[in-house]
């Protein structure tokens, strides 16, 4: 039953699954991550940001969940590259070029290009946030009527906004995850079976309207609005 389990996983469609189901966890993490940095907005001089993420570091459960965020992420990385990998070599040339004219979207035909640019952001992203609120010298503060004091996450997250090529970076990577959301919401779905013709739309609309446009121009206004507010 082990021998026939790892031989599932190892194959094109146990990847597949793999890839879907990792990548639909990391959907839902992004609705997460969005909740809280929309506390950016608030308006409080980064009060509310800063307790934001205060509980996300300090509380148990999120802490759990945190690592098993990063498995995901690295999980879905190592898939895609597989998956890249076989079907080029499963794959004739003239057949790619003949699927390029077809059906098939510009979206779920780069997702290989659209992953290495959000890849290429991530690693930025945490080693401008997470790196240095793990092992950073970074400021802290305190909040009236309140004993705890925080890591001043907000001041960190606004320097960053205030530099124009991160900013273009930030937003590039949004278009990026855009696209590769527009393919891999309702792709994800097809993979794990759930594919009926009542409720695919739904999904359809979902990934359209939701991830592959609301999520990401959300993301993108948050540098913009910082940027424009340093002017």
């Amino acid at each position: 039953m082990a021998t026939v389990s790892t031989g599932l996983f190892r194959s094109s469609l146990g990847r597949k699954y793999l890839m879907a189901l990792s990548g639909l966890f990391l959907c839902l993490f992004l609705v997460v991550h969005l909740i809280g940095n929309l506390q950016l907005f608030a308006g409080d001089g980064g009060q509310a940001f800063n307790v934001y993420t205060y509980f996300m570091t300090h509380n148990p459960l999120i802490k759990i969940v945190a690592y098993v965020n990063y498995a995901f992420i690295l999980l879905h990385v190592f898939d895609g590259l597989m998956l890249s990998m076989q079907n080029r070599k499963a794959r004739p040339q003239g057949y790619a070029k003949v699927n390029q004219s077809g059906s098939a979207t510009w979206s779920s035909r780069n997702m290989g290009i659209l992953g290495t640019i959000i890849l290429v952001f991530l690693v930025i992203h945490m080693k401008s946030f997470w790196f240095e609120m793990k092992f950073g010298s970074m400021p802290s503060t305190s909040y009236d009527g309140d004993p705890k004091e925080y890591k001043d996450m907000y001041t960190i997250v606004v320097a960053a906004f205030g530099q124009l090529w991160y900013v273009a970076l930030y937003v590039l990577s949004m278009f990026a995850i855009a696209f590769h959301l527009y393919h891999g919401f309702q792709s994800g779905f097809q993979s794990i079976g759930l594919n009926h013709h009542r409720y695919m739309p739904v999904i359809k609309g979902i990934g359209m309207v939701v991830f592959s446009i609301l999520i990401p121009a959300l993301f993108a206004a948050m540098p913009i609005f910082f940027y424009l507010k340093s002017l």
